[in-house]
C-alpha cells in the first residue's frame, strides 16, 4: 500500500499500517528522514496527479492513503481511481470543502450546519466594511491552501487591517489570499473530530484537540500545530456522536445532492460556543497533529479498516481505539512558524524513543556525515499514551525533554487546560 505524504501525519499513518497483520508491505512517498528508517521511501511530487497514479500503478498498491491537502485538491484521487486502484481520499471536486473556504461555507450553510456569521471579500475596503458589520473580534481567513497559517484572529482594527492588507494587497498566501472569508469572533474551546465517510457511512473517531499558535496560552501566530490530545473530558462519545449527526452526515448529504459524492476523511473544525457548537472549517484528510495522537489509540487493523474505506467497505460506527488517552507534543525549529533554522543537528532521540514514546518525524533529513537534521518547521511529534491524561501528559513531555537541537521550541501547556 501506498501513503502519499512526508509529515508527522504521514508517519503516524505508516505505523499504525505496520502494526497490522500480516507483514504488509507499505511504500511511503516522498517520506523523510525517519519514515525511512521504518519503510521504503520513493520520490514524488506530490502536486502532480499523474505522478501519484503513476507511481501506484509501478507499485500495484493494494490501496492508496493520501496524506497532505495538497494532492486531493489537486485531484489525485480522481487519478487513481481512474485506474482503478482505491483510494482514501475525495475527488478534487469535494476537496473544494477544505480548498475553499468560502465554498465549504456554502455548504455548511446550505446543510443547515452551525456556524458563524461571515462575509467573502477581495478589497480591503469590503473587508473592513464587513468588520464594521460585525464587530471585533473577527476571523480573517484566505479562501485557499495556506499551510494550516492563513487565519488570523484579530482583537483590534488595526490587527484586521493588516492581516487583510497582508492577505489581498501584500499576498503573502499567494493565490489563496485573493479571496478572504470575514467571520464573526466566536468564543469557547475548539474541537477538532475526523471521521471517515463513505456513501452514507461515517466512521468516526473520538474527538480531539489541536493547539494552533506557537506560545504557551494560546498566544503568538498560527502554526500547522503545536500539539494534539485524545480523547478530550469535555466531549464524550455521545457528544461526539451528536456532533456527527449535526454537522458530517449534512454535509455529505448535500454534497450528494449536489452530485458530488464526499468519500475520505472529513475533519470537522469545532467550536463549543456558549450558544452550542458551530462549525470552523473543514479539512478533508487526516489533521496533523490530531493523527499523532489518535493513530496510537487505534484498536483496529489499519490495513482492513483503511484499505475497507478506500473501496468503499465502511461499516457506520464508531472508530475501534484503546481507552488510554494520548498526547503528542510536537518540536518545532527555531524561528518557525517564520523562517524556520536549518540544518541542525538532532540529539537524543534514542534515548526519547528507549522511554517506548512514539517519536513522529515530520520536518527531518540526513547530512553528509549521515547525522540526522532539522529540514522544516515543525521537525517531530512525541507520542505517548497513558492510564490516564495526567499520566501520558507527564510521559510525553519526559520524553521530549530528553531531544534537543539548537532553538528547539515546543509548548508547556499542551493538553494542559481542557
Amino acid at each position: 500500500m501506498l501513503v502519499v505524504g512526508s509529515g508527522g501525519r504521514e508517519h503516524a499513518l505508516v505505523r499504525a499500517l505496520a502494526r497490522a497483520e500480516g507483514n504488509p508491505k507499505i511504500v511511503c512517498a516522498p517520506g523523510n528522514a525517519g519514515i525511512a528508517r521504518d519503510v521504503e521511501v520513493r520520490p514524488l511530487d506530490v502536486s502532480r496527479p499523474d505522478a501519484v497514479a503513476t507511481l501506484a500503478r509501478e507499485l500495484n498498491a493494494g490501496f492508496v492513503v493520501l496524506g497532505p491537502e495538497v494532492p486531493l485538491v489537486a485531484g489525485a484521487a480522481d487519478a487513481l481511481r481512474a485506474i482503478g486502484i482505491p483510494v482514501l481520499g475525495p475527488s478534487a471536486s469535494a476537496a473544494r470543502l477544505e480548498g475553499s473556504k468560502a465554498f465549504a461555507k456554502e455548504i455548511m450553510q446550505a446543510a443547515g450546519v452551525p456556524t458563524a456569521r461571515a462575509a467573502t471579500v477581495t478589497s480591503v475596503a469590503d473587508g473592513l466594511a464587513a468588520i464594521a458589520r460585525f464587530g471585533l473580534p473577527v476571523a480573517i481567513k484566505a479562501d485557499g491552501l495556506a499551510a494550516g497559517k492563513g487565519v488570523v484572529v484579530a482583537q483590534t482594527l488595526a490587527e484586521a487591517t493588516d492581516a487583510l492588507t497582508d492577505a489581498i494587497e501584500h499576498r503573502v498566501f499567494g493565490a489563496a489570499g485573493d479571496i478572504v472569508l470575514i467571520e464573526e469572533g466566536l468564543v469557547g474551546p475548539e474541537v477538532s473530530l475526523l471521521a471517515i465517510c463513505a456513501g452514507t457511512s461515517v466512521a468516526r473517531f473520538p474527538a480531539a484537540r489541536d493547539y494552533k499558535p506557537i506560545g504557551d496560552g494560546n498566544t503568538g501566530p498560527n502554526t500547522g500545530g503545536m500539539g494534539s490530545v485524545s480523547p478530550i473530558p469535555d466531549i464524550s462519545d455521545a457528544d461526539a456522536d451528536r456532533l456527527v449527526d449535526l454537522v458530517h452526515r449534512p454535509v455529505v448529504a448535500e454534497m450528494a445532492r449536489r452530485g458530488v459524492p464526499f468519500s475520505g476523511v472529513l475533519y470537522a473544525g469545532l467550536m463549543m460556543t456558549p450558544d452550542g457548537p458551530r462549525c470552523l472549517e473543514f479539512n478533508v484528510r487526516f489533521g496533523d497533529p490530531e493523527t499523532q495522537a489518535l493513530m496510537p489509540r487505534l484498536a483496529e487493523d489499519a490495513v482492513e479498516f483503511l484499505g475497507g474505506a478506500a473501496r468503499g467497505e465502511l461499516a457506520d460506527r464508531p472508530v475501534r481505539v484503546h481507552a488510554d488517552p494520548c498526547v503528542a507534543i510536537v518540536l518545532t525549529a527555531g524561528g518557525y512558524p517564520g523562517t524556520p533554522r536549518q540544518g541542525d543537528v538532532i540529539h537524543g532521540l534514542e534515548a526519547a524513543e528507549a522511554t517506548g514514546a512514539e517519536i513522529y518525524h515530520a520536518g527531518t533529513a540526513r547530512n553528509d556525515q549521515g547525522q540526522l537534521i532539522t529540514a522544516g518547521g515543525r521537525i517531530l511529534a512525541v507520542a505517548q499514551r497513558g492510564i490516564t491524561l495526567t499520566d501520558a501528559r507527564a510521559k510525553a513531555y519526559a520524553a521530549a525533554d530528553l531531544i534537543s537541537w539548537e532553538g528547539m521550541h515546543m509548548r508547556r501547556d499542551i493538553a494542559g487546560s481542557l
